[in-house]
């Protein structure tokens, strides 16, 4: 059996954890750092946000959280990434990596 971190994920997955990396989100606030990060390429709608999400969650790559936040809109739901969400971010990163790397080395890509 393979653990969670060592196995390809979904591009709307791997987007997720790279918001979840370096803090603690609600939903919109994902949304809004994926489209930040990727200058506008890439935007999750919302079906696309929430099933990954939720998909995410029963895999424990992310754990809802409490609002880090005193009296924040308690119809927000917080994440943060699991250990075993940081393992597949790492082991889908070097994937991307080595398939960057052959797009290269064939003169597709910079």
């Amino acid at each position: 059996m393979t653990s969670a971190g060592s196995k390809p994920v979904t591009s709307s997955t791997y987007y997720v954890l790279l918001a979840l990396a370096d803090a603690d989100r609600h939903g919109v606030g994902i949304g809004d750092e994926v489209r930040r990060r990727t200058d506008g390429i890439v935007e999750l709608g919302p079906g696309t946000l929430y099933a990954t999400l939720s998909k995410m969650l029963d895999r424990g790559l992310i754990a809802q959280i409490d609002a880090p936040v005193e009296g924040d809109d308690p119809r927000r739901r917080y994440y943060s990434i699991t250990e075993g969400g940081r393992e597949a971010l790492s082991y889908e990163t070097h994937r991307l990596s080595v398939v960057l790397h052959a797009a290269r080395s064939k003169g597709i890509a910079e």
